[in-house]
């Protein structure tokens, strides 16, 4: 049960004069060279400690287990409080894995494990919506923050946690409350070490973009019933794909594949899966790609304005919306098409209607045969229009192929990042953002930055209409 990855559809045999020669790679050769031995170098100098996640979680594991054990007969809904990585993670695996209308199943139907819920912005709308669905006596609420500082998750916190020890009392409260924290910098681990919450430790080298693997994602996947040791041994098959040739390693080769299609001016990367159940995937890429390669600066200081664009699709539904564009539009996009190979489950088009030819020819189809051959006719439309596209299929969707493609994805951001020239683990932007968040809310030591927002140009009603 192996990821494949197909990019025939990149190169010039396929495309052709848009296309890459193998002679493009080729030269390379040194580049890539030079980008492995950094990622290895930097992997054992601690600075990608989210590639051993598959490997050294252990007693993590059993340590989720024994608690999901614990508190599922307690429970009947479990909420994640968690934004950007800490939020799409879950909401990925849970969509690819377990039933789409999880939530909406008696809970023998699942097999006892709670509803999930994932609050992931500050809509006020939001979390006064859910109150009125939780019945807070038989909730469990996951706050994720490494820092104990983002300000959405530590709202979200603070406000639930008023409302439990109002309606439960203080020492009840603190059981419906597990932290996913630092092990020892930060607000929430102090918070959680006052008030005796369960914690959970996110690995002082895991970035939130890369921390599906560690507790961030297999707590939420555990509380759900998924297979979390599954998923950690399959991006442990991913990892160990690193030690081969760049090119018999998809990750490595999807990274250099996009960054010479960045060289030539494709400043969009599409992800298109074929599944519902991979539909959350994107959603997951886009901010590990988007935040990962976009950086105004390289390793040296020199600005770069690099980065590509990620856009989110499904097939076959944005065949009827975004594919004319896919098709004809400008030569600036990389489409990933994403296919599976066996479906969970079949379901047959009945033989009826056979006097209408343009509905005749779909009796005793599959659903499955349709949605993998809309996805060949995809494929062939942008192909004869010279468009670059590339194919990623899983055999099935289960937890080991889906932590082979979360790991994929990881390594091929990073990789991307070292060919590149940039730091693909900070966030200097949103960083940017998030300080002037708190300047404006007047928290102590960001009065310089206040003074900067206060000096800002003035909006001109001229310009407002």
């Amino acid at each position: 049960m192996k990821l494949k990855l197909d990019y025939f559809n990149m190169m010039k045999e396929s495309i052709g004069e848009r296309g890459i020669a193998q002679s493009d790679i080729d030269a390379m050769a040194p580049q890539i060279e030079a980008a492995a031995a950094a990622m290895e170098k930097k992997h054992k100098e601690g600075g990608m400690d989210w590639r051993d996640l598959p490997f050294n979680q252990n007693e993590v594991v059993k340590d989720i287990q024994s608690y999901v054990n614990e508190m599922k007969p307690q429970i009947e809904a479990f909420v994640v409080l968690g934004i950007g990585g800490s939020a799409l993670g879950p909401l990925a695996v849970q969509q690819a894995l377990n039933h789409p209308y999880y939530n909406e199943l008696p809970a023998e139907k699942r097999d006892g494990f709670p509803r999930l819920y994932v609050v992931d912005n500050v809509d006020p709308e939001r979390l006064v919506y859910l109150f009125n669905v939780l019945d807070l006596s038989k909730s469990l609420f996951n706050v994720i923050s490494k820092s104990g500082s983002t300000s959405e998750t530590m709202s979200q916190f603070m406000i639930i946690k008023e409302r439990l020890e109002e309606e439960l009392g203080k020492d009840k409260a603190k059981n419906h409350i597990v932290c996913t924290t630092d092990k020892e910098k930060g607000n929430l681990i102090t918070i959680a070490k006052t008030e005796g919450y369960k914690t959970f430790i996110i690995p002082s080298g895991v970035g939130g973009r890369f921390s599906e693997l560690s507790p961030v994602g297999l707590l939420p996947a555990a509380f759900c019933g998924i297979d979390i040791q599954g998923l950690l041994d399959g991006a442990g098959a991913m990892e160990k794909l690193t030690q081969e040739a760049f090119d018999k390693n998809p990750a490595y080769m999807y990274a250099i594949l996009h960054y010479i299609g960045m060289q030539r001016g494709k400043n969009i990367s599409v992800m298109m899966p074929y599944a519902d159940s991979l539909k959350f995937i994107s959603d997951w890429y886009a901010q590990l790609w988007a935040e990962s390669l976009g950086k105004k600066h390289d390793l040296n200081g020199k600005e770069v304005y690099v980065g590509q664009t990620p856009v989110k699709a499904l097939g076959a539904t944005d065949q009827h919306s975004q594919v004319q564009l896919y098709t004809e539009g400008p030569f600036d996009k990389i489409i990933v098409l994403m296919g599976v190979d066996e479906y969970k489950e079949t379901i047959t088009i009945p033989r009826i209607y056979g006097d209408m030819p343009s509905l005749g020819f779909l009796g005793g189809v599959t659903h499955n045969q349709l949605i993998q051959t809309e996805q060949v006719a995809t494929e062939y439309a942008l192909t004869v229009a010279g468009k670059m596209n590339m194919t990623i299929t899983l055999p099935k969707v289960t937890a080991n192929t889906l932590g082979q493609l979360l790991h994929f994805f990881e390594l091929a951001t990073a990789f991307a990042g070292e060919l590149m020239g940039i730091n693909a683990f900070d966030q200097p932007g949103v960083e940017e953002g998030k300080n002037a968040t708190y300047a404006l809310f007047g928290r102590p030591g960001y009065e310089d930055k206040k003074k900067e927002l206060d000096a800002r140009p003035k909006k001109d009603s001229k310009y407002m209409v």
